[in-house]
């Protein structure tokens, strides 16, 4: 397909505005935002880049809130990996495309009831996320909201600064959700980070000890994503409490999305 036609039909260009690197491997570029393009909080991007003539596709989550005039992704940069080893070489001004859909079904709004948000993430599943807690109609859908940041290295916890403001800012605020952060490492020191794997702190009881909230069937809903072994085993146990995943016939208390 020639870039006239993606342009006319399937997709449009967007280019680079600011790059970010928290790591050597883990980037956060913001880029133009079309006209008309529009998306809740938790769904995702697919992004175009050209290679020897073939046009190569990759999901992204928007990290961005929907009124921003800017979109924002988080991503990791996969050694020899056909998409990000271009997306790696790229520079403020660089053009990327951008399919002109939307996609994905991991949304606050999927939840017909619930008072308590859970957000369970590992390494750049936290993208989602950080869309959602930029927009303010999160923090006044629910009254607590819990963001996990699961990851192996201390180094790979982005975005912890503005979270922080994010939580700090609306504390104490009447109609707003009280945000509570755990962060949890598993190979370095964790410092005042829990230490070990998601899946190990919910079933030990230590996530629900730190957050000084336990996970129930009439008042927590919970998000997933990151890992699929870590959505699948998180699955297991949400299962044996009697906790069943949204469907569009059955309100559910969980729903998830594989970051790769």
């Amino acid at each position: 397909m020639t870039t006239d036609a993606l342009a006319s039909d399937k997709a449009t260009r967007i280019h680079i505005t600011r790059l970010h690197r928290w790591t050597d491997k883990l980037i956060t570029f913001r880029t133009t935002r079309p006209a008309g393009y529009e998306f809740t909080p938790g769904q995702y991007a697919r992004l175009g880049l050209h290679n020897g003539g073939v046009m190569i596709w990759r999901a992204y989550s928007l990290t961005s809130a929907p009124n921003e005039e800017e979109l924002e992704f988080y991503g990791i940069i996969v050694e020899g990996g056909q998409f990000t080893s271009m997306l790696d070489r790229l520079k403020q001004g660089d053009e990327l495309w951008l399919d002109r859909q939307v996609f994905g079904f991991m949304t606050p709004g999927r939840f017909d009831d619930g008072e308590d948000l859970w957000m369970l993430a590992t390494g750049t599943g936290i993208g989602p996320f950080i869309s959602i807690l930029r927009d303010e109609q999160a923090w006044q859908r629910w009254r607590r909201m819990v963001l996990v940041h699961g990851v192996r290295h201390l180094h790979e916890l982005a975005y912890a600064d503005e979270l922080k403001t994010l939580q700090a800012s609306h504390a104490g605020i009447q109609g707003m959700a009280a945000l509570t952060l755990l962060q949890a490492v598993s190979r370095d020191d964790p410092g005042q980070c829990l230490q070990g794997r998601i899946t190990t702190l919910l079933a030990s009881g230590a996530l629900e000890h730190s957050a000084a909230m336990p996970l129930t069937v009439e008042q927590s809903r919970i998000m997933l994503c990151g890992n699929p072994a870590m959505i699948e085993e998180t699955r297991k146990m949400l299962h044996e409490r009697g906790m069943r995943p949204v469907r569009r016939m059955n309100p559910g208390q969980f729903v998830t999305e594989n970051y790769w």
